[in-house]
């Protein structure tokens, strides 16, 4: 049997920090050289504090800047939301509110520039 994955608690845990803002400019195994993103498309996954997903059904994210609304999207079961019309690696800083489907806000967090996933945890 499967093990069930619990949903995200409405109390912040307020444990985030930013693991690497500088990207690094080694080249990669291709030939063509240079920093070439794994993911195309800016990706964010919300985990508990020991990395397991939550169980994100009927969750939905906001990317904004400013004012502005960039990008929503759906979360999938399994903790993650890809914003398909946000390109990697960002050159602008972003923030990223998570909220139920009932419309309760949950997190809030800013994205910094230069990253091309994010996790939230806790």
């Amino acid at each position: 049997m499967a093990n069930q994955r619990p949903k995200p608690m409405l109390a912040d845990s307020k444990k985030f920090r930013i693991i690497r803002t500088k990207v690094s400019n080694k080249t990669g195994g291709t030939s063509g050289g240079g920093n070439i993103p794994t993911f195309s498309r800016l990706t964010v996954v919300w985990v508990q504090n020991n990395g397991v997903p939550f169980n994100t059904t009927g969750f939905f994210a906001r990317l904004t800047r400013g004012n502005r609304i960039v990008s929503s999207a759906n979360f999938d079961r399994f903790g993650v939301v890809r914003f398909g019309n946000v390109r990697t690696l960002t050159n602008v800083s972003y923030t990223l509110r998570v909220f139920s489907s009932t419309g309760v806000l949950f997190r809030t967090r800013t994205i910094p520039a230069g990253v091309e996933t994010f996790a939230i945890i806790g």
